[in-house]
């Protein structure tokens, strides 16, 4: 067992594919009430009258007769999504040790996330150019399809061929629906649509772990994985037909047609690359220095090629928020990853009770998504961002301190309901401020940029926080038994994981103060 695959359900917490794990932890709890038309109507008349002009109709919200199908539908997508994002990873330690894989785990989730990178892409060209309704047709059929050959697999191999394709299908999916919400959501509607995104993990997050649980050890994992492509046929129903109706097609502006072949090269050596560098980052052996160097060749042409021009040096608009989004995924993730580790081996938690702490930021992470949908508060947007970045420092920062017998663990988790609740102010935000900042021709490649940059952080500084959590004797705490065990304790090396990504959060903080673009 490598230092980036710890243990038991603290290597689960760790692994779930970026693009979800907190896309889900990125996007969606819809300010129903405000949206109605009394709910406007308080708003002002003024603003009432905005929104008609703007809309064409009479001030509806995300659940008005016009967009209650549309919503319903592709919330409850997003919503068994994140089920299956958070109840697979239950199952996947009994599924690796049945297909006697235990020494490819981490294969199975490297695999979903680096096919997702590409999916992303070629959902963005697809959806640019003959609309999202294609893209999103594939990726459901792909996710399912995934979901099915994992759950019948035979062997380790096709288990992880499973998760490939369920990869593929989950990023065709989470970028056309970017789009989908880009073309049939007048702009006053998108921030509650991204909050209910947000709203749609926090059953999922709480509830998934325990169900996943119960139907392993009562029915078997793989009804886990082959219990879920028929759920998908409701929410299908609802949705489909309106984005037909709303959203088909080519955008205006773009040149219907093949897509750039450009643009699926760099998609694939973003991929390949992120998957080379998450191979070298198992192990810190010399020979591991080989497929990492690779790995950086393929990915830093790849990134610059895909990214908006000026993204790593926070170019003022679209590239800011491009950047903003792989700050704060990135850092915040990569020290969630080893808060269960942290508090099951230096404090003695069970995983149950480690998880556990953390639960109370699906409630907090929605909160900041639904606060940031307010119309009141977009003038003061960037603000929030700013202030949700540094929110998500303090936590990290303050996450470690349970290193210390003294600090009672319950700190984590009041830390973590803050830091979740800026999260939501943060990634929601920045969803928000790619589609103003897109033309509608340009929604799905900035769509794809903004969830490659979410999906290649997560790699690229959990891979740097396991090279330092090993280095330090990191690697050692996984064959602990708790905080008292020989060797069980190695507090240097959880600090070299969480105060780096708290540096990188508060960096974050200033390049939220770059989201706008240059006022004239």
């Amino acid at each position: 067992m490598t230092a980036l695959e710890p243990s038991g359900d603290a290597a689960v917490a760790r692994d779930i594919a970026p693009d979800f794990a907190r896309d889900g932890a990125s996007d969606l709890a819809p300010d129903f009430a405000s949206d109605t038309p009394a709910g406007l109507a308080a708003d002002g008349a003024a603003e009432m009258a905005a929104d008609i002009a703007a809309d064409g109709r009479t001030g509806e919200g995300v659940l008005g007769r016009g967009y209650r199908a549309l919503s319903i539908g592709i919330v409850s997508v997003v919503l068994l999504i994140a089920f299956e994002a958070t109840a697979v990873g239950t199952a996947m330690p009994v599924a690796a040790r049945e297909l006697d894989g235990v020494s490819l785990y981490a294969f199975s989730f490297s695999a979903y996330f680096t096919t997702s990178l590409f999916g992303m892409v070629l959902s963005g060209q697809w959806a640019d150019r003959r609309g999202p309704l294609a893209p999103l047709g594939a990726g459901i059929a792909a996710f399912a399809a995934g979901l099915l050959l994992a759950g019948t697999a035979a062997s380790m191999w096709l288990f992880i061929a499973g998760r490939a394709v369920q990869g593929l299908g989950g990023g065709l999916v989470i970028v056309a629906l970017y789009v989908v919400v880009s073309r049939a959501y007048p702009e006053r509607l998108r921030p509650a649509i991204m909050a209910a995104f947000a709203a749609s993990w926090v059953v999922p997050s709480v509830v998934g772990p325990l169900a996943s649980g119960a139907v392993t050890e009562h029915l078997g994992w793989r009804w886990v994985f082959i219990g879920i492509p028929v759920l998908v046929v409701f929410p299908l129903a609802l949705a489909l037909p309106q984005i037909r109706r709303r959203a088909s097609g080519p955008a205006d502006g773009a040149v219907p047609g093949a897509v750039d072949r450009r643009r699926v090269r760099l998609a694939l050596g973003i991929s390949f690359g992120a998957g080379f560098l998450q191979y070298a980052a198992q192990d810190l052996a010399w020979v591991s220095l080989l497929p990492g160097a690779v790995g950086v060749a393929l990915l830093v042409p790849a990134v610059l090629g895909l990214l908006p021009r000026g993204t790593y040096r926070a170019a003022r608009g679209l590239p800011a928020v491009v950047l903003l989004r792989g700050v704060a995924a990135g850092s915040f993730i990569a020290a969630e990853s080893f808060v269960p580790l942290m508090l099951v081996t230096q404090r003695g938690l069970s995983p149950m009770a480690a998880g556990l702490s953390l639960a109370v930021g699906g409630a907090t992470w929605a909160l900041g998504s639904y606060v940031q949908s307010r119309p009141g508060l977009e003038p003061y947007r960037e603000r929030m961002m700013a202030g949700g970045m540094v929110l998500v420092a303090a936590a990290i920062v303050t996450a470690p301190s349970v290193l210390i017998q003294a600090v009672p663990v319950w700190i984590v988790a009041v830390a973590w309901g803050f830091g979740c609740l800026g999260m939501g102010l943060v990634i929601s935000s920045t969803s928000v401020l790619l589609l103003q900042l897109s033309a509608p021709e340009e929604a799905g490649a900035n769509s794809a940029a903004l969830q490659i940059s979410d999906g290649l952080s997560n790699v690229v500084l959990l891979a740097v926080g396991g090279a330092a959590f090993a280095a330090l004797g990191g690697g050692a705490v996984g064959a602990a038994h708790g905080a008292t065990a020989a060797g069980g304790s190695h507090p240097a090396a959880f600090a070299a994981v969480f105060l780096p990504m708290a540096v990188v959060a508060l960096a974050g903080a200033w390049v939220a103060t770059r989201v706008r673009a240059e006022r004239r």
